[in-house]
């Protein structure tokens, strides 16, 4: 039973409908108000603000099973659900993880569905499963970063008892789980919070209005946030967030949001003894974020590298474009791999500005970024959603694989990326606002336009069929060259857990050889070095030693010491993993 609390400061009067039955509710102080009727398990409610006929759902509806505009729920998770009590956690740091959309994972594309293939993730070597936002969003398909209700789990994924569902059963494989939460702006459809009491302020971001941080009143909604980030990690069992766009966040309290969020994530990992990790997202190269709390940092364990990834991807593809244009060349790469960030202090020709600032090798670990060839923004926001599978041959995409998966830092792959998937991951939504829906379409052939793209060639993220070709096809896995592909990942993957010097974490412990007349490139951990080649041409690096891996026109069925596989279903480029003499 519970009283059905919630925060309206600006209110003059509240009721509340529970089961279609109105009530007056009472304050309680501080802007906040209960119910004097108490609402049973199951009950549907709603509250009517001042002389509003129309109930608004609750800002912290734990199940909104009408959609975003209907009626909320009382709801708690089925306790028969959970059988995970030996999982023990563990850290993100150095593991591999694995980022995921629910929708377009499998066909049916639900939590419960994506059950059914956590067993390929296991076999591949993966830690842990990252989901893209699973919290409320208007519509049945969406990237979920238009979410509104923060609380509560899409219905169309399976609502509240399917994300938990899903996270005992990757926990029950060794898997843990990190949700991407989005703290920095609200979908443009069924946001109330407006409603209730100042959440968003005048100023705004790329998305919209500003969340209230750091003026008046702003102290209930900072509680607002910090208590969507705990129950994720409390009530579900999750083992970490991924925080979306941390650089939108605008904090200029002395006790910044971030700062605040781990201080509480470290007092519930202790409470429930198990690792609990906060991942960022940001823009601004910034190591403050990863620094810890006694060095002056925020304390986050890690945060989404996109220098790696900029620096990995142009050298490979040859693509220069956007933001991509200080990128590409070898010393560039060289850089990333032994210091973290390219723009440190220096000046970015995409921002017309000096970006950045170094890190501190001393007091960060090389773990603390989160490196990956590809993530659903690199995919999903070029003009067609195409994939690097789409126009680069295996051989290249073996080589981005090598430089993530035997890099210092904590790698990531996104879905399909394992067996080169030959499905694009497009950016798409399902309004159910006809004027809603144009606007996006507008707006995103207007985007590409200018950077030009035909406009004719951008797909509608309004039609079915762009959300249905994003789907993932698993027949591919048993064909070739998908198949030969996935073996030389899951041996990449095998080889970084099995080798000792994959797991030292200092900036220190890499060191790099390149030629660019030859145009290849080695990166030394250790006695280990990944050698690969950038042309067709053989390598011929100066070094010898035991070969552990040699993805040489073909891929690695096998990491036996001494073994040199080769096959020609795979051809172009070479990555070659010797243990030097």
């Amino acid at each position: 039973m519970t009283s059905l609390p919630v925060w309206a400061p600006t209110a003059q009067q509240m009721r509340v409908t529970i089961d279609g039955d109105i009530h007056s509710m009472r304050e309680t102080g501080d802007g906040w108000w209960e119910s004097p009727v108490p609402a049973s398990p199951g009950a549907r409610y709603g509250y009517l603000i001042d002389d509003s006929t129309d109930p608004l759902p609750d800002p912290r509806s734990p199940r909104q099973p009408d959609g975003v505009h209907g009626l909320s729920q009382v709801h708690e998770i089925d306790p028969a659900i959970w059988s995970d009590s030996d999982w023990q956690g563990r850290p993100v740091a150095g593991a591999v993880i694995y980022e995921l959309h629910v929708g377009t994972f499998t066909p049916d594309g639900t939590l419960d569905s994506a059950i059914a293939k956590l067993d390929h993730l296991v076999d591949i070597g993966v830690d842990f499963v990252e989901l893209m936002p699973v919290n409320t969003f208007n519509g049945t398909h969406n990237w979920g970063y238009d979410g509104v209700g923060w609380y509560a789990v899409q219905e169309t994924y399976g609502g509240p008892d399917a994300l938990a569902r899903f996270v005992n059963a990757c926990h029950l494989r060794g898997l843990g789980v990190i949700i991407d939460a989005v703290y920095n702006h609200l979908g443009p459809s069924g946001n109330y919070l407006p409603n209730y009491g100042p959440y968003l302020t005048e100023g705004a971001t790329s998305w919209g209005q500003s969340v209230n941080l750091d003026e008046a009143d702003s102290d209930e909604v900072r509680e607002f946030i910090l208590g969507s980030a705990l129950r994720w990690l409390e009530v579900f069992h999750v083992d970490g967030l991924r925080l979306d766009a941390v650089h939108a966040l605008v904090d200029r309290t002395a006790l910044h949001l971030l700062e605040e969020m781990q201080m509480r994530t470290d007092a519930l990992s202790h409470r429930v003894g198990r690792p609990l990790s906060l991942i960022a997202e940001s823009d601004l190269n910034d190591p403050k974020l990863i620094t810890s709390r006694s060095d002056g940092g925020y304390g986050l364990a890690a945060q989404w590298s996109d220098d790696g990834h900029h620096a990995i991807h142009t050298t490979v593809s040859g693509e220069r474009q956007g933001y991509y244009a200080d990128f590409g060349s070898l010393e560039c790469l060289s850089k990333v791999l032994r210091e973290g960030f390219f723009h440190a202090l220096t000046y970015s020709s995409f921002r017309r500005r000096r970006h950045g600032r170094p890190i501190n090798h001393q007091r960060v670990v090389t773990t603390s970024l989160v490196v990956y060839t590809c993530n659903h923004d690199q995919i999903g926001n070029r003009a067609i959603g195409d994939r690097p599978s789409h126009y680069l041959d295996p051989g290249q995409l073996a080589i981005k694989a090598a430089l993530v998966l035997t890099s210092p830092f904590t790698p990531m792959l996104f879905m399909g990326e394992e067996w080169a998937a030959s499905t694009p991951f497009q950016f798409f939504t399902s309004h159910p606002e006809p004027e809603l829906g144009e606007a996006t379409a507008n707006g995103r052939k207007a985007e590409f336009a200018e950077h030009g793209w035909d406009a004719a060639d951008v797909p509608d993220p309004q039609d079915p069929e762009t959300f249905s070709r994003s789907k993932l096809n698993w027949d591919e896995i048993a064909e070739q060259p998908h198949a030969a592909l996935l073996g030389f990942y899951r041996d990449l993957i095998a080889l970084r857990k099995s080798q000792l010097e994959y797991s030292d974490d200092d900036f220190d412990s890499v060191a790099i050889d390149f030629d660019d007349s030859n145009t290849w490139f080695a990166m030394h951990r250790g006695a280990l070095s990944t050698i690969v080649t950038l042309t067709e041409a053989p390598a011929e690096p100066p070094f010898s030693g035991t070969v552990l891996l040699a993805f040489e026109n073909g891929a690695s069925d096998g990491i036996e010491p001494g073994r040199n596989v080769t096959s020609p279903t795979l051809a172009g480029h070479s990555v070659l993993i010797i243990r030097r003499d």
